[in-house]
């Protein structure tokens, strides 16, 4: 179990094990040093984002059986990197955020008040 905490000062739990996710392909977002994306955010896949991510050249939904990545589907939960999130929410287009999954350093660049707003 990770001792990070989350965005609400709380031990962080896991984002998800089905499909496994996170940098360190854990189950949670953590980061480290060698995380250059921050994989952070436990967001909630949804239609809409991934056709977003696809158009802006992050692919998340197309199967890519050579990484054992099966592609996402709305409704996974998986680590996004916290840039692609910002992103996403300034084009109007932010995934649901499981907070308690959500890696405190998020906040650096995050409101909380923000990602409490897109609470899943």
């Amino acid at each position: 179990m990770s001792q990070s905490r989350n965005v609400l000062g709380e031990d962080l739990t896991p984002c998800s094990l089905d499909p496994l996710t996170g940098f360190y392909r854990d189950g949670c977002c953590e980061t480290g040093p060698t995380d250059r994306g921050r994989h952070l955010v436990c967001a909630v896949m949804t239609a809409e984002f991934l056709a977003f991510s696809k158009k802006i050249g992050n692919d998340l939904s197309t199967p890519r059986p050579e990484y054992r990545f099966a592609g996402l589907k709305p409704g996974d939960r998986w680590c996004l990197c916290l840039e692609r999130w910002k992103e996403a929410h300034k084009a109007g287009h932010a995934p649901k955020v499981v907070l308690a999954a959500t890696h405190i350093m998020a906040l650096e660049r995050v409101p909380l008040e923000v990602l409490k707003t897109f609470e899943a």
